[in-house]
């Protein structure tokens, strides 16, 4: 594999980094390592994958390390949308041996959970290969961490849908219970939007199919259908509007995403992207005294396990 830059993080990324550090330090510090391990004690580790995955989060492990220990050194072997697998090393660190323990389980999480939200992509994405539909993410994100979950969303080879609730027009069925209808919500938006955005309406019948393409949506969300009912609605809205974009959402899984796909949708929302994404399996090994780091080379010295 090869040697990959690792890029510097912006204020949000870094004050996200800084509340999980906090969280796991809350000002005391790492008390385990503190009074066990001797602070002159030198210290190598390596991050290596025990699984086949895409890789994400390393620029947010980077810079844990430099706010654990500046003086501590974090080299990328890899970039982050690389494919790894089992024995395959990612990073390597190298510094005071407390700092490496300090900083070991918030790398981790990082590194876990966002090349698990890439690697659970990429399996989406292979679904439905060949079938024209893009699969998408939604707003079903963690707390703080939209922008690195959608960044890895694409790195598994899936797509984007809005950011947030202040770029795009997206009326659900709770707006159109709070408006009165397709057609009253769209009179509203069409009366209040600037040019530049795009207005989506989310429909789960054939009257409202529609009426929402008659108002001119620029995208129709069909939610909550079975294959047949979306066929369906799928071969109505290309005879209304053939340019009109479709979205399939609900109950989409890796096991009916295909079958999703074929029915002739543009696009394919679904949470399991992000929310439903396992974290991959990674471990931390560090060695400690004088010798190459493990992973990099030849090994030597003990090696420890990571477990907590």
């Amino acid at each position: 594999m090869r040697r990959g830059a690792v890029e510097t993080i912006d204020a949000a990324s870094l004050s996200l980094v800084r509340s999980a550090l906090v969280e796991d330090l809350a000002g005391f510090g790492d008390i385990t390592s503190r009074w066990v391990v001797p602070a002159d004690l030198p210290g190598r580790a390596s991050v290596e994958a025990r699984q086949e995955l895409v890789v994400c989060g390393l620029p947010l492990a980077a810079a844990v390390l430099g706010e654990i220990d500046p003086a501590a050194t974090f080299t990328a072997l890899v970039e982050d949308g690389a494919e790894a697998g089992p024995g395959d090393t990612l990073a390597t660190i190298s510094g005071a041996a407390r700092s490496l323990l300090s900083a070991e389980r918030t790398i981790l999480n990082f590194l876990m959970h966002l090349s698990g939200v890439a690697t659970q992509s990429r399996r989406f994405a292979r679904a439905v290969e060949g079938t024209g539909a893009t699969v998408v993410d939604t707003r079903k994100t963690l707390p703080g961490l939209r922008t690195w979950e959608k960044r890895a969303v694409v790195y598994g080879g899936c797509g984007n849908h809005r950011f947030g609730l202040f770029d795009m027009v997206l009326i659900k069925d709770n707006h159109l219970a709070a408006a009165g209808g397709v057609r009253a919500a769209m009179e509203r938006v069409k009366a209040a939007r600037p040019y530049s955005v795009k207005v989506e309406v989310e429909v789960e019948n054939e009257a409202d199919l529609r009426e929402a393409i008659a108002c001119g949506a620029d995208i129709v969300m069909l939610d909550n259908q079975d294959l047949e009912s979306l066929r369906r609605m799928v071969r109505l809205a290309r005879d209304l509007q053939p340019g009109v974009i479709l979205e399939a959402s609900g109950n989409v899984s890796l096991a009916n995403v295909r079958e999703v796909a074929g029915t002739g949708v543009d696009f394919i929302s679904t949470s399991a992207l992000t929310m439903g994404a396992p974290p991959v399996d990674l471990g931390m090994t560090l060695t400690t005294g004088a010798g190459p780091v493990p992973g990099a080379g030849s090994g030597g010295g003990a090696g420890l396990a990571a477990g907590d």
